[in-house]
């Protein structure tokens, strides 16, 4: 920095010297012309006369950034008519007047105030004029002049750009142009070196070089690999004064970076590389991995593998994985450890893309071999096939062989196997199997005709390794057996016109069997040997599984028979042949000319013949209605009958007659008369027994009336004892008679004691003394408690 400071004085000082040199050179030279009456002597005393004063001066020049502690003199305006009394005046005008410069009005002095920047502004315009001091006339006409700013080396280059990048592919010829730095200097290119710049090249080498002039940057060695560098950092210098001492510069940094080509092929790290996959492995399951090594990047190194030899090619396969640009190793089949214990590959990398400029540096891939062994798995037992079909025939007996399944375990230690049924799949239980060897046989007969197919699933399972289980479907298709004879193939009715013609067909039957179609069609219909000739009816096998009964005779009578059955007899055709006879109804209707059904009913035949179908309806319905009525009339009349005994069906002799009247109490003054006891409603009238219907009507004996009331109660019951042994129509001497009628009044009360044991009687009981001997004790019961009273 001090050095540039000297510099700049020192070339500020050669500056004014030039200046002041040539302000010395000019005046000599300088045209002064006078003002008008001004005479001038010539060399020989002549006096020249001329018409017009004027000034004429070159440019002015400053220098630039001056810092001195005086205003720069720029220069000097002086006008010929100045005779230095002071009376003219200079004014100076434009561009940076009385701002950057200033004259002196007297003396013509032009000064720069400010230090001035070439680089901002390289000149200023201004105008200058002499003016009488004392009226402002203008002496001479305004004259425009310029003030250039003379340039010094005050600015450094600068490059566009701080920092570069660039890239140039490895192993790229010397001198391949790599990228071009500018740089720009803000001097005046047109005055001296202070703008002409040089480049060199200050970090970099030697790897790369730049020419002084352009700013290119080239390579300068040959065969520079990425793969041993990837990036350089080079820094270039620009300096002014054309690179000679004393000159201004600048730096910049240029990151180039190599980009790669394809010049290394892919490499396997090792010869040999081992993997092991188990055989119970799945096919496309992953067995390993392998990878070339390739140091190129991107599409240079991506890499392709391919299995090109070995006894495993069949096996397994290869495939590219092109994010990690591995080889992965899979199962292409099944393995068995039994069968081969082990697999060899040669495996091949090479490069997907190629550059032919290094074509030379081939091969670009590279060979390794894979070893596989196979490892033992426990596995489950295998059945021979994937699925068995048997046949049995429908009936045979239990414990009938079906078939037989096997299963072996695929391991080499070949461990026992056992059998079961999966019941889930037979759960009637039709089937059982021999755990030892497979066998299945029947438990119970089949019916193909219950179910044609049975579709059951069997396990083998290892003895020791009872996890190790297999599972086989077995359908077992039932074989028919003729075992069902044919049938009608529907509940036939058959009807018959009583005006029928003979060998007149009037229906047609076919048949069903249930066995398959082997034993069933075709089926054979016929009449019974002991009605082959059956004078009514015959049959026609039409030998198309259906027959045709015809009538044999001409015309029947509903009235002698109006219904007939014709047994039929139904061969089908297996082997051996069953039979069924089936019986067929046959009724004989009544039927018009054209053979149009009217009636069944033999009750037709009392009706007039005459009569139209309508008509019988009719009286039909009103038979119906008559006969109504007549059951609810009897019904009514038997409700209102109200039954003496209750269980009709037993012995008379047992029943117990019930007459809804209770007896009369004490309070009944006809007490000893018995008709009192009985209905009012049948005293006056004879009452019929009710359990025996009577042959006879009995009249009761004249000279029968209820006794007084003064008639010895004991002789009472001994004659109604005796009218009762000889009256047939009334209650056998061992029945019980309850008779429920109370009578009118009592003068005792009631009997009841519901009440005697809170009140006191005051009824007189000594009338119970003339009841007889048989009310003694009654008497004495109640006589007693007055005879206390008395004797109290």
């Amino acid at each position: 920095m001090k050095e540039d400071t000297c510099l700049q004085a020192a070339l500020l000082c050669l500056g004014v010297l030039c200046y002041s040199h040539a302000l010395a050179a000019e005046k000599p030279n300088r045209t002064r012309p006078a003002l008008h009456g001004h005479r001038e002597r010539g060399k020989e005393g002549q006096v020249l006369h001329r018409s017009k004063r004027g000034w004429v001066w070159n440019q002015f020049f400053v220098i630039e950034e001056y810092t001195g502690p005086d205003p720069v003199l720029v220069g000097r305006l002086h006008s010929d008519i100045d005779s230095g009394d002071g009376n003219i005046k200079y004014i100076l005008s434009g561009e940076g007047a009385g701002i950057i410069f200033v004259i002196d009005d007297k003396s013509g002095n032009i000064h720069a105030t400010k230090t001035l920047d070439r680089e901002e502004r390289a000149q200023y315009t201004l105008t200058a004029q002499a003016v009488d001091r004392n009226t402002n006339r203008p002496l001479e006409p305004p004259s425009e002049f310029i003030v250039k700013v003379q340039d010094i080396n005050d600015n450094p280059p600068e490059f566009l750009h701080e920092n570069y990048h660039a890239n140039v592919p490895e192993r790229s010829n010397v001198g391949t142009s790599v990228i071009q730095v500018t740089a720009s200097d803000a001097d005046d290119p047109t005055y001296g070196n202070s703008a002409k710049l040089v480049y060199s090249i200050l970090e970099g080498q030697p790897y790369f070089s730049v020419e002084a002039q352009t700013g290119i940057i080239r390579t300068a060695l040959p065969n520079m690999d990425r793969e041993a560098k990837e990036e350089y950092h080079v820094v270039i210098q620009a300096k002014d004064m054309g690179g000679h001492m004393g000159g201004l510069s600048g730096t910049t940094k240029v990151t180039i970076t190599l980009t790669d080509v394809n010049d290394n092929p892919p490499k396997f790290p090792q010869s040999v590389y081992q993997m092991s996959v188990s055989e119970a492995a799945v096919p496309g399951e992953e067995v390993g991995r392998v990878k070339a090594k390739d140091p190129d990047i991107g599409e240079n190194g991506l890499v392709a593998y391919s299995i090109i030899d070995g006894d495993g090619m069949d096996m397994f396969e290869i495939t590219t994985d092109y994010e990690t640009q591995e080889g992965v190793v899979k199962l292409k089949k099944l393995l068995d450890y039994e069968t081969k214990k082990s697999y060899s590959l040669k495996v091949e990398a090479a490069n997907v893309h190629i550059d032919p400029k290094f074509i030379s540096n081939g091969p670009f891939k590279d060979t390794v071999t894979v070893k596989i062994a196979v490892e033992d798995a426990d596995e489950p037992p295998v059945f021979l096939k994937p699925a068995y079909v048997f046949e049995v025939q429908e009936n045979a007996a239990s414990g009938t062989v079906v078939g037989k399944v096997h299963a072996k375990d695929p391991d080499a230690a070949n461990s026992a196997i056992r059998y079961s049924i999966d019941r889930h799949t037979d759960l009637e239980r039709y089937f059982s199997i021999n755990a030892e060897d497979g066998n299945i046989k029947t438990i119970k007969a089949l019916d193909r005709e219950e179910m044609a197919w049975h579709n059951i699933s069997v396990f083998a399972v290892e003895v020791y390794k009872q996890h190790q289980e297999a599972k086989v479907p077995v359908a077992i298709k039932v074989i028919d057996v003729n075992d069902n004879a044919p049938k009608f193939a529907a509940a036939y009715e058959a009807f018959v016109c009583e005006n029928a013609r003979s060998n007149q067909q009037f229906i047609t039957i076919s048949a069903d069997d249930k066995d398959d179609s082997a034993n069933g069609p075709r089926f054979i219909f016929s009449l019974p040997p002991e009605i082959i000739h059956n004078p009514n009816f015959t049959l026609r096998d039409n030998r198309d599984n259906t027959a045709s009964v015809l009538v044999r005779r001409e015309g029947f009578s509903r009235q002698k028979q109006d219904l007939y059955l014709l047994p039929i007899v139904i061969s089908d055709g297996g082997v051996p042949p069953l039979s069924s006879t089936n019986t067929l109804t046959i009724r004989v209707c009544g039927c018009d000319s054209n053979g149009s059904l009217l009636s069944c009913n033999a009750e037709a035949y009392i009706l007039n013949a005459g009569l139209s179908t309508g008509a019988l309806i009719a009286i039909l319905a009103c038979i119906v209605i008559l006969l109504v009525i007549v059951v609810l009339f009897v019904t009514l009349k038997r409700q209102k009958k109200e039954p003496l005994i209750v269980f009709e069906e037993e012995d008379v002799r047992e029943n117990i007659i019930t007459y809804d009247d209770e007896g009369g109490g004490e309070e009944d003054t006809e007490a000893f008369d018995i008709a009192t006891l009985q209905n009012p409603d049948g005293i006056n009238g004879f009452i019929p027994r009710k359990d025996i219907k009577p042959e006879y009507q009995y009249m009761p004996r004249p000279g029968l009336r209820p006794a007084p009331n003064s008639v010895d109660v004991d002789d009472f019951i001994n004659t109604r004892i005796q009218e009762a042994d000889n009256d047939p129509t009334a209650p056998p001497y061992d029945s019980i008679q309850i008779y429920g009628y109370e009578g009118r009044g009592s003068v005792a009360g009631s009997l009841s004691s519901l009440e005697s044991a809170t009140t006191d009687s005051d009824l007189d009981y000594d009338y119970l003394q003339n009841w007889g001997p048989r009310f003694k004790k009654l008497a004495d019961l109640y006589g007693s408690k007055d005879t206390f009273d008395d004797d109290s």
